[in-house]
């Protein structure tokens, strides 16, 4: 296939490339190369390409930020996400889009299956429902790929943030009384191109490693597997007050693929790549 990977320099769009460079014929882009948020530019650009598949892993991600830049977030989580569907509507090209766990509240303690209500209780999460509404009005040939707390080798992640932390101070603070499923940027962009080359139902997917913890289990996890004995305390969210508000329990079921493997197994495989640990 012919494939246009959005956002290639992001931690996810690394791993995209890596998964997809010996098997397809790979077009490139980043903010260097398209303005997303153009519409007439962004529409005429792609359709000028005409790939067979376009793989959008560009998102104005900082969800504390995104709070303060509200336009921006609509450009392009929103009305970009809208313009690429557009173009690839016009082409036939399939379109791979990914969401997040922050389009749901977090209220359900059992988490969220594929088709449960939107209900976003921060900007960034509103931006992101709204783009997949949009694909869902314009698309018929999409695969939206929800997934929640990426780490990857080529961007800032919990994990690093709890290293430099080590070094950094005598005690360390960790919420425990938020959920979710860590996921490896590696082992998602394997389970998508497993999906795009299935020729699975188009659709709403959710894909995680398999498991959940909260932000102190994780934590303790990065400790023990690093051979490292910090001072490491669990505290309620409201010590840490942010802009943007958290769901409580973000975990996202799978009801459509089968499971990836557990995200303490991805963690510890990151912690060998990146010459934390041997084993």
């Amino acid at each position: 296939m012919k494939i246009l990977i959005l956002g290639y320099k992001g931690m996810l769009g690394h791993e995209l490339v890596k998964e997809f460079e010996n098997s397809h014929e790979l077009i490139l882009w980043d903010r260097d190369q398209i303005d997303i948020s153009r519409k007439e530019d962004t529409i005429k650009k792609v359709s000028d390409l005409c790939p067979d598949l376009v793989i959008n892993a560009a998102a104005y991600t900082a969800v504390d930020e995104v709070e303060h830049n509200k336009d921006l977030a609509y450009k392009v989580n929103s009305c970009a996400v809208g313009f690429l569907a557009t173009a690839c509507k016009e082409i036939d090209a399939l379109f791979v889009h990914f969401s997040t766990d922050y389009v749901f509240d977090g209220e359900n303690h059992n988490g969220y299956k594929e088709d449960h209500s939107y209900n976003p209780i921060n900007i960034y999460g509103k931006s992101k429902a709204l783009g997949e509404k949009m694909i869902l009005d314009i698309s018929s040939k999409y695969y939206i790929i929800r997934t929640s707390w990426l780490f990857g080798k080529h961007g800032k992640n919990f994990i690093e943030t709890m290293l430099r932390l080590d070094k950094e101070k005598k005690d360390i603070k960790v919420v425990n009384d938020q959920f979710g499923s860590p996921t490896y940027a590696k082992d998602l962009a394997v389970a998508v191109k497993k999906l795009v080359e299935s020729q699975n139902p188009y659709g709403i997917y959710h894909i995680t490693n398999f498991g959940t913890c909260n932000w102190y289990d994780f934590a303790l996890k990065i400790f023990e597997f690093s051979g490292l004995k910090p001072n490491i305390k669990p505290v309620a969210s409201e010590e840490f007050p942010t802009p943007a508000k958290r769901p409580t329990y973000s975990m996202l079921v799978n009801t459509k693929l089968p499971p990836m493997r557990k995200w303490e197994e991805a963690l510890k495989d990151y912690l060998v790549e990146t010459g934390r640990i041997n084993f």
